[in-house]
C-alpha cells in the first residue's frame, strides 16, 4: 500500500479552486447585461421652440396671481368661480389623484426600510410511524406551535429604492401640476362661458332695440298710408320685419338659458341656479397681458411642468430598471418560539434566533429584465416627445392668443367707425323717409347695417375678453413651478 501523499492532495485541491473559479468567472460573464439599452429622444430647447432669452434690460412681465380673474372687478364672476373651484367633480377627481401619488410616494419609501413581520401558527399533525420520526413521536398526534419575530432590511447599494421613490416622487409633482392646469382650465371655462352670456345678453339687448324700433316705424308707415303717402308695399315691409325681430330674440332666449346651464353645470348646481344671473360686458376690465411671448413661459405653465415631472419620473424608472441588473443585498433575521405542544411553546428550550445577509444576482431570465428595461426605456421616450409637444403647443397657443389679440383691437378701431358712419346714415335715412325724400326700403337697408355693425361691436367686445381668457390661460394662468418658488 502506497503511503498517504499530502502533497498530491494539496495538488487537486488546488485544481478545484481554479475550477470553481473559472465556473464562477463564468457564471457572471453570463450574467443579465442592460448593455445596448438606450434612450433615444432629446428634449427640446427654448430657443427651438422660439422663446429665446430677451437681449438686454428688457423686463419680463410679472406672473398672472393666481386668482387672476379677480382682476376684471366682477363680484358675480369671481364668487361663480369660487363655488366651480369648491364643487366641481373633475377637479375633486384631479385631487384625488394627487393624494394616491403621494400615498405612492409614501409606499416606496417605506419599502426601503427596514421591514419587521409577527406570525403565529399551531397545526394539529400526526407524525408517521414509518417515517424519520421515532417512537414515541412518530405513530402519535401532536400539536406544532411557532411564534416568530422575522425582520428583512435591503441595502440600496445600487441606488434601485433611491431611483423608485425619485420616480414616485416626480409622479407626485406630476398630479400636483395636473391638479393646477385643472383648476386653470375650469376657471377659465367659467370665464369664457360668462363671457359668452354676456354678449348674448347684449345681442337680446339689441334685439329687442331693433324691435321697438320696427314697432315705431311701422306706426309712422301705417300713418302715412293713411295719409296716402305710401302703399301697402311699404306696409307690408314693415309688418313683415317684426316677425323676424321677434324670432331672434327666441333664438337668443335658447342660447341664454344653455349658457346659463353650462354656468351651473361648471358650478355642480342644479340647471336654473343662474337663471337671474345677467353679466354685462361693459363691466369687465382689461387685465395687464404681455404683448410678446415671455422666455419664462415654460415655467408658468403648468401642464408643461406637469409633463416635465413625468419625464423625471420616467428618467428614474428607467433608472430603477437597470438597477435591477446588480445584486440585490439584504439582512434578514428572525426570533421566536417554536415547540411541539402548545404547553412547551413558552419554555426557554423553545427559543430560536437566526441572522444572515442574502445576495441574490439575475444569471439568467430569459431576457425578462432587459424586457422591461426596454420598457421603461420607451417610457421614457414617449414623455420626452410629450414633453417636446406640450412645449410645441404652449408657444403655438400663446402666439395665437397675442396675435388674435392684437387683431381684434384693429378691428375694434376699424369696425368703430363703421358703427359710427351706419349710424349717421340711419338716421339721414330716417329724417328724408319722414320729409317724403325717399321710400322706406332705403330705410330699411340702413337700418339692416346698423344692426349688423351694433351685433359685431358687441361681438368684437366679446371676443377681446374671451381672448383675454384664453391669453390667461396660455400664459399659465397664475401657475408658478415648484422650482420657482
Amino acid at each position: 500500500m502506497k503511503p498517504y501523499q499530502p502533497i498530491a492532495k494539496s495538488h487537486d485541491a488546488s485544481h478545484l479552486g481554479a475550477a470553481l473559479s473559472l465556473a464562477l468567472a463564468a457564471l457572471l460573464a453570463g450574467c443579465a447585461s442592460s448593455a445596448g439599452i438606450q434612450a433615444q429622444s432629446a428634449v427640446l430647447t427654448p430657443q427651438a421652440a422660439g422663446l429665446a432669452q430677451p437681449v438686454g434690460s428688457a423686463a419680463l412681465p410679472d406672473p398672472l396671481p393666481e386668482d387672476w380673474w379677480r382682476g376684471w372687478g366682477d363680484d358675480p364672476l369671481s364668487a361663480l368661480i369660487d363655488q366651480a373651484l369648491q364643487a366641481q367633480p373633475s377637479l375633486k377627481a384631479a385631487q384625488a389623484r394627487l393624494r394616491r401619488a403621494q400615498a405612492a410616494t409614501a409606499g416606496e419609501e417605506a419599502a426601503s426600510g427596514p421591514q419587521i413581520s409577527a406570525s403565529a401558527d399551531a397545526t394539529r399533525q400526526r407524525f408517521s410511524a414509518n417515517s424519520i420520526y421515532p417512537a414515541p413521536l412518530g405513530g402519535s398526534t401532536q400539536t406544532l406551535a411557532n411564534a416568530q419575530l422575522a425582520g428583512n432590511w435591503e441595502f440600496d447599494f445600487f441606488g434601485r429604492h433611491r431611483a423608485a421613490i425619485e420616480a414616485a416622487v416626480g409622479a407626485q409633482r406630476a398630479a400636483a401640476a395636473d391638479l393646477q392646469a385643472a383648476r386653470n382650465l375650469l376657471a377659465s371655462q367659467v370665464a369664457q362661458t360668462y363671457v359668452q352670456l354676456a354678449r348674448l345678453l347684449a345681442q337680446r339687448e339689441l334685439a329687442v332695440q331693433a324691435l321697438a324700433q320696427r314697432e315705431q316705424m311701422l306706426g309712422l308707415i301705417r300713418q302715412r298710408v293713411d295719409a296716402g303717402l305710401d302703399t301697402r308695399v311699404e306696409l307690408k315691409q314693415g309688418e313683415g320685419a317684426l316677425p323676424d325681430a321677434r324670432v331672434q330674440i327666441e333664438q337668443l332666449d335658447e342660447q341664454i338659458a344653455a349658457a346659463r346651464h353650462a354656468l351651473a353645470a361648471l358650478a355642480a348646481l342644479p340647471p336654473n341656479s343662474y337663471d337671474a344671473l345677467r353679466p354685462d360686458l361693459r363691466h369687465l376690465k382689461t387685465l395687464p397681458l404681455p404683448e410678446v411671448l415671455p422666455a419664462d413661459l415654460l415655467g408658468r405653465r403648468a401642464d408643461i411642468s406637469a409633463a416635465r415631472w413625468r419625464m423625471e419620473a420616467a428618467t428614474q424608472g428607467v433608472g430603477a430598471a437597470r438597477a435591477q441588473f446588480y445584486p440585490n443585498v439584504s439582512l434578514t433575521a428572525f426570533v421566536g418560539l417554536s415547540s411541539i405542544g402548545l404547553d412547551r411553546l413558552v419554555e426557554a428550550g423553545s427559543r430560536q434566533a437566526g441572522i444572515g445577509p442574502a445576495i441574490h444576482l439575475p444569471v439568467f431570465d430569459a431576457g425578462r429584465l432587459r424586457a422591461q428595461l426596454r420598457v421603461k426605456t420607451a417610457d421614457l421616450d414617449a414623455a420626452v416627445e410629450s414633453y417636446n409637444g406640450a412645449v410645441l403647443e404652449a408657444v403655438r397657443e400663446t402666439a395665437d392668443q397675442l396675435s388674435a389679440r392684437q387683431s381684434i383691437e384693429r378691428q375694434r378701431a376699424q369696425q368703430a367707425q363703421a358703427r359710427d358712419a351706419a349710424e349717421a346714415a340711419y338716421d339721414i335715412a330716417t329724417q328724408r323717409y319722414r320729409a317724403g325724400l325717399s321710400g322706406y326700403l332705403t330705410v330699411l337697408t340702413a337700418e339692416t347695417s346698423v344692426l349688423s355693425q351694433r351685433r359685431q361691436s358687441v361681438d368684437l367686445q366679446a371676443r377681446a375678453l374671451s381672448t383675454q381668457v384664453a391669453l390667461v390661460r396660455a400664459l399659465g394662468g397664475g401657475f408658478v413651478s415648484d422650482d420657482n418658488r
